[in-house]
Formats: C-alpha cells, structure tokens, sequence
C-alpha cells in the first residue's frame, strides 16, 4: 500500500525517503552526520530550486563551501 499525499522528507528537503535512505547509509559508511547533510546542504539546496534561484557549477559549490564551513 502505498502512501497517500506529500512525503515529508520531499517538502523539506526535495528527496523521497528510498533516496534519503542511500544518503544515510552513505554517510553512515563515511562517517558523516546524515542530519547534517539534511540541514546543511539538501535543505538549503532545495529551498534555492523552490526560489528559482540559480543552481550553476558556481552555485553549488558556494554552497558546499557555506555548508563545510559549519563543521569546523
């Protein structure tokens, strides 16, 4: 059976669940917060493709960048 309406991971960070779920055996395999990765990076990138704004080369590594500097 499958689930009817939005998928809340979807709303909030533009990915459904199978998919978050290979992010979170990736992180888990290389040591990374998968919250992190959530907040940090899928949530601010998905808020900027809601918004229209550009997601170029150079975009998405400023926010990479943004995003890294968080953790030191």
């Amino acid at each position: 059976m499958t689930q009817k309406g939005l998928d809340s991971l979807f709303v909030h960070y533009g990915i459904r669940q199978d998919d978050m779920t290979t992010i979170e055996q990736l992180c888990e395999k290389y040591g990374i917060d998968p919250e992190w990765v959530k907040e940090n990076l899928l949530k601010t990138f998905h808020e900027k493709k809601i918004k229209n704004e550009e997601l170029d080369e150079k975009a998405l590594k400023k926010l990479l960048e943004k995003a890294l500097q968080k953790i030191k």
